[in-house]
Order: C-alpha cells, then structure tokens, then sequence
C-alpha cells in the first residue's frame, strides 16, 4: 500500500474572501439643508426667519429614521380595497405605515396648505425650502401635499365653501382617514383633471355635471383617468356642466355620513413614484358643489397649476441634489487606479458640471417661490413674472432631471444601478416630473402663449434679466439674442425658446448670487456653448475647485 501523503497547503493570502474594502460608508446619516445654494436662496427671497427649521428638518431628512420610511413606503405599494368583508363599497387605499409617518412629518412642517395662513412675508418661500430637504426622503407623498397647497386658491373662487374648507386646508395636522371632512382637524385636497380621451387637452372632457334642485349642488357623471392620493379627503374636479366646463368640490364623504360614490376602478401601475396611489376613478351620482362660474373651469383652476408646476420643478430640484451627494459622497470615499475619485480630473469635471445643474436649478426654484410669494401679496410685477418663469422653469428644470440623475447614478458605477443604492429609485422618479402638469409640449407652448397675448409678459421677464446686465458680456450677449429669438419664434420651435430663455434666467441668477467660478462656468458652458453633449464636458479653465467646495458638504 502507498504511504499516505498530505493535502497541499494552499498559498496565503493577506485577504480573506469576505473582507469587504475600498466601500464608502453609508451617507445616512446627513443634513439634507447643508446646500450653500439653498440657504443663501431663503435668506434672500424673504424666509430668513424660517432658516432654523429648514435646517431642523434637513437633519430629520438626511436621518436613519426618515430614509428608512422612505424605503419602506416604495418596498410596500398602496393596496386598492374595494369593498369590505361585507361586501360593502369601500374604496379604500392601504398603505405602510412609513407612508403615514412621512405625511405627518409634512404637514406638520408646514409643507400643505399651511402657507395660506401664514400672513409673514417668506410663508410660501420656506414651504418651498421645507420641501428642497424633506424631499430627500422620498418623493410620492409630495403628490398629496402639492395638491393640497394648490387648492386653497382656486377654493377661493367660492368664498362659502373656502370659508368651511380653508381652515382645515391649512391645518398642521395629519389625520388619515375617510370621514365627514368638517369632523376632521385637518384634510387633504386632490385633483381629478384628466381624461383617458384628452389628457391635458382637459376641454375634451367628458364627465357630466348635473344641476340638482339645491343652488350650487350639482351630480357627476364620468370616469377620470389619472387622479392620484385618492385617499384625501376632497377633489376638485373638471366637469361639463350646462354652461361648459366647470370645476366642483367632491368630498369623498359627504356631510351625512355616507361614502359619496367615488369608484376606484384600478390603480395604475407606475414606472416610479410608487409610494403614491394613483388611480382611475369613476363617478356616477357623485354629489359636487360648483367652484367659481359654470363654464369658467380653467380660469379657476390655474392659479392651481401654478402652483403645482412651481413644486414640479422644487421636486426636480430635489431630486438633483440627493443624487449629487451620492455621487459626491462615493467618489470621496471609493478609490480607483491609486487615488480616490473625487481627486482624479475627469470625475471631479463630471461632479463640478453636475454641482452647476443643481444649484442652477436649486435658484431658481427659490426665485420663483420668491415671486409666488410676493405675488399673492399683491405685487403685480412678480405675479408677471411669475407666471411666465414658472412654466419656464417647469419645462427646463423637469427636463434636466432625467439626465441628471442617470449621470449621479453613473459616478457610482454598478453599485449605483442596485436597488439598495437608492439611486434606481431617483432614476425612475425623474422623468415624472416634466409629465405631470403638463409635458414639455403644454409648458413651452403656454410661454409662447402668454408672450404673445401680453407683453406685460415679456417685460417683466426682461425688467428681471436687466438686473445682472452688465455683469458678464456672454449673458449680455444671450439677452440681446433672446430678444431676437422673442421676435422670430414659431410654435415648432417653442421648445428651442423656453430652452434659450431658462438658460439666460438661470444664467442671470447665478451672476447676480452665485460665486464668480459657479457664474463663469455656467455662462461658459450654457450659454457661449463651450462645452460638450454630457455632463463632465466643462472647459479646462473651470474652477473645478471652488465650484465642489461650495456644492459638497461641509461648505456651508
């Protein structure tokens, strides 16, 4: 028999299979309103005052506690309920309890309807900020909460159902639910707007509205295509009535005690934003009361689409910079070919042109909150000027989103295209934003419309750009061009027009705010056209430095 002989001992190695290196920590905890850009942004729009609780609710934003909710919410969709173990009707939406955790964080922060109650000057600016850091968490309960904020003004045009409804509106106070909504300490509004068969062309509706013998009361018949948060507590709705189409008050209970039929046919099954019910709902004898005029629906409802087109593009902002300090926070950390990635060249250029997009967007996103707030003051300029630079910025800012958010995703490599990153989530939220409240197409459109119908328009558009004239020749220079371009512009060539003047106003925003690297970049880059066709593409002469000492953490 041959004599037994030893296994060979396998070499050693100085790892061992499951160490894990070269992983940057987890970025949580963090403060969502460490943001240069947006801090000096509340100060100068007039919420100053508010800087402690954004500040508050930035730390709350970036904690463990709030981006586990966040996650939880998206992991466990709503589930439709449609009727009870009875058999009942119910219609019913069931969510996580993280959902309700994040909603009562956000109408407690002031983030619904709580601005229309709020006489101090800045009310509307430091919802807005509340919003840039809240939305770190995660993005579907901003549906409820935009609507909500965006319903009191067009609840005003009935004076005696704003009377009953306002105050609640307005409240601090969370309460889920369906019940009579006068027994409740706070409601929740939505919007029932769209139709399978025109989408925003919402003249084409169909739904019936019905006058019964009550003064103001009328009944609906229809099916809606695309109305999310169908647990709030009351809709305004779109409907044709006798005199055309009209905007009505739906409670989902009504004043007895009974479920007013509201019937949930299915939920839709989204690409993102899937924290947030979004559903189709019929209605067949759906009692309603008349807001505003019959047959004056849209005048009614557009001081309700500027505002949720201004949170449009706050969510966009949003969502810019939490995925630029997850690039940022992993190329500090991860290391590659010798050095980290935050110190090589051609990453530190790809995180310095996004910190540019970001806080481009980030200002005006406060600057036009600054208008909404002053206009709704009185201020006929601002209100001008914002009606023009909110559709503006609603068209340019949702757009960059997109992109954006695939480049942050990108700096992180494979780890960023995991779920667990958290970045496939912003990925499939971005585009959302520059759907709802109208696509590229509605927002460009409505610029060229408001140009041409009131030169009022334009000039408080101009009268805005003047402020920085002289500051830089190349913004000098893309004023006078846009002025050219206002003559000559078509309706096929919207989309290049509302492009040229988003880029000139942010431009215009960043000379007169920003830090002389962070102006001359962008203005090198968006408007004298040195740059490329993606991101990391600035010009040698960049100030890469400067520009991501300001946007990282730790500069503020």
């Amino acid at each position: 028999m041959a004599a037994k002989t030893s296994a060979p001992t396998p070499p050693q190695s100085p790892y061992v299979t499951h160490d894990v290196t070269n992983q940057p920590p987890p970025l949580t905890p963090y403060d969502a309103s460490e943001d240069a850009a947006l801090l000096e942004g509340v100060r100068r729009e007039g919420a100053g005052w508010a800087e402690a609780e954004v500040r508050a609710l930035g730390l709350r934003a970036g904690g463990a506690e709030a981006r586990e909710w966040g996650e939880l919410a998206n992991d466990h969709a709503p589930v439709l309920r449609t009727h009870d173990r009875y058999g009942h009707r119910v219609d019913e939406v069931d969510f996580h309890p993280s959902w309700h955790r994040l909603m009562e964080v956000a109408v407690g922060a002031g983030l619904a309807g709580a601005p229309w109650a709020d006489e101090r000057p800045g009310a509307h600016v430091a919802r807005t900020a509340g919003g840039l850091v809240w939305g770190h968490t995660e993005a579907g309960h901003g549906c409820p909460t935009s609507m909500t904020y965006a319903a009191v003004p067009a609840l005003r045009a009935q004076p005696d159902l704003a009377k009953v409804y306002e105050p609640l509106l307005t409240s601090r106070v969370y309460e889920p639910g369906l019940t009579v909504p006068t027994d409740k300490r706070g409601l929740l509004a939505g919007m029932g707007m769209t139709e399978k068969q025109g989408g925003s062309d919402v003249r084409t509706n169909t739904t019936a509205a019905t006058p019964t013998a009550e003064p103001g009361v009328y009944t609906l018949r229809g099916h809606k295509w695309f109305t999310s948060a169908p647990m709030c507590d009351v809709f305004l709705v779109l409907a044709q009535a006798p005199d055309g189409l009209s905007c009505f008050l739906v409670p989902r209970v009504l004043p007895d005690g009974t479920r007013n039929p509201f019937r949930i046919q299915r939920l839709k099954d989204k690409l993102g934003n899937r924290s947030n019910a979004s559903s189709e709902p019929e209605f067949d004898g759906t009692v309603a009361w008349l807001v505003g005029p019959e047959g004056r629906g849209v005048k009614t409802i557009i001081e309700m689409v500027n505002c949720t087109r201004l949170d449009c593009v706050m969510a966009s902002a949003t969502l810019m910079r939490a995925s630029f300090l997850e690039a940022g926070h992993h190329a500090t950390h991860r290391r590659a070919f010798g050095a980290r990635l935050s110190e090589q060249p051609l990453m530190r250029n790809v995180l310095a042109d996004l910190a540019l997009e970001s806080e481009a967007a980030t200002t005006l996103t406060l600057r036009l909150a600054g208008a909404a707030d002053r206009a709704v003051r009185g201020d006929a300029r601002e209100a001008g000027f914002r009606r023009i630079a909110t559709a503006v910025g609603k068209y340019w800012v949702t757009k960059r989103g997109p992109a954006f958010t695939a480049e942050a995703l990108e700096c992180l490599g494979g780890n960023g295209y995991v779920e667990e990153s958290g970045m496939p989530r912003h990925y499939r939220e971005a585009p959302l934003l520059s759907i709802w409240e109208g696509s590229g197409n509605v927002n460009a459109l409505d610029v060229l419309r408001a140009l041409r119908r009131d030169s009022g328009t334009a000039q408080a558009l101009f009268d805005e750009l003047a402020l920085a004239t002289g500051a830089d020749e190349r913004l000098d220079t893309a004023v006078r061009g846009l002025r050219d371009l206002l003559a000559t512009g078509s309706e096929a060539g919207a989309r290049r027009l509302v492009e040229r003047i988003a880029l000139v106003l942010q431009a215009s925003l960043l000379v007169r705010h920003a830090p002389p690297a962070v102006a001359d970049a962008f203005c090198a880059t968006r408007l004298a056209g040195d740059w490329g066709h993606a991101f990391g593409t600035l010009p040698d002469g960049a100030d890469l430095t400067a520009i991501l000492d300001r946007a990282l953490p730790g500069s503020v």
